[in-house]
């Protein structure tokens, strides 16, 4: 199910955040480093070996280099909606000179000009169908309001056998904030998709065995101002349709402030983050796209003795 109707993203919006994020991202990307940690270490338990592996929503590209150092063998291909984010993965991707070169080729494959970034939308992803091995996604589901229409397409590149690895963020991320913000005259922070509710959507999307996780993690910064600088730096800041403009001028946010303020612990403020991880499997279709059965048929095995 996709999260409440009233809820809509303004992608437009989003994405020029996201652009304007670029050349600083990586100074603002603690959490999103923590979690592909955290998911790498999962892959410690599930045995594959990806031909083909696709990043979604790659940003400046951390999760590929991740990604070939685990899985040398494998094909990499980045692909994000936000063309100044693509440019940072290129450069961090591609080899520059002499034994740099040759060092940073045999971890993300031989071809001189690095890994292949794509700039697309999740929703109309640009990949053949069964093209992918693994399609990994680090907190780009925080960026739909609907994430249906990305996991069926995720679905739909995947191999039969194939996996998909995610991260996303669930409601009681930013918690603090929320509460300390006025809640009048719409969204003052964005609304995180339950985890229960990504469950269902993957298996409406045709994934088998989901399996999830949630756990909370807390950053703590000296003043508001830090996170709301993190927020922006990482294209974090919300991005709703229903976003109020302004917070009522400076009493405002003197009030909000001083709400926060109560929460200081040894001279921290904390920012908490439901943080979910996941993956399911594609297996072989039960039915077409059309909703007829399908049916295998196996050649009846012959009993050599009565020959």
């Amino acid at each position: 199910m996709a999260q409440d109707q009233d809820f809509q993203l303004d992608r437009r919006l989003l994405r020029q955040r996201f652009d304007r994020a670029a050349a600083r991202y990586d100074s603002a990307d603690v959490l999103a480093r923590e979690i592909a940690r955290r998911m790498d270490e999962r892959l410690d338990y599930i045995r594959i070996s990806p031909k083909r592996i696709v990043d979604l929503g790659c940003g400046t590209g951390s999760d590929l280099l991740k990604l070939a150092a685990r899985f040398p063998e494998a094909a990499l291909i980045g692909l994000d909606f936000s063309l100044p984010m693509l440019e940072q993965c290129r450069r961090r991707t591609t080899p520059q000179s002499g034994t740099a070169r040759r060092l940073l080729g045999r971890l993300i494959g031989s071809s001189p000009h690095g890994t292949p970034v794509v700039a697309a939308d999740a929703n109309a992803l640009p990949l053949p169908r069964a093209s992918v091995s693994l399609a990994w996604s680090n907190l780009m589901l925080p960026g739909l309001h609907d994430p249906l229409p990305a996991l069926q397409e995720a679905h739909r590149v995947l191999e039969v056998g194939g996996l998909l690895m995610f991260s996303s963020l669930g409601p009681d991320t930013l918690r603090e904030l929320r509460e300390a913000l006025p809640d009048q005259a719409g969204e003052r922070v964005h609304r995180f998709i339950d985890m229960h509710d990504i469950g269902d959507v993957l298996v409406k999307a045709g994934f088998s065995d989901p399996v999830m996780d949630m756990e909370m993690l807390t950053l703590t910064y000296n003043d508001v101002d830090g996170l709301l600088s993190d927020l922006r730096a990482s294209g974090g800041n919300n991005a709703a349709s229903s976003r109020p403009r302004g917070l009522s001028g400076r009493d405002g946010w003197a009030a909000a402030r001083a709400h926060y303020e109560k929460l200081r612990t040894e001279g921290r403020l904390p920012a908490t983050f439901e943080v979910i991880q996941g993956h399911a499997w594609k297996a072989p279709a039960k039915t077409t796209e059309d909703g007829r059965a399908v049916i295998q048929f196996r050649p009846r095995q012959t009993d050599s003795s009565s020959s």
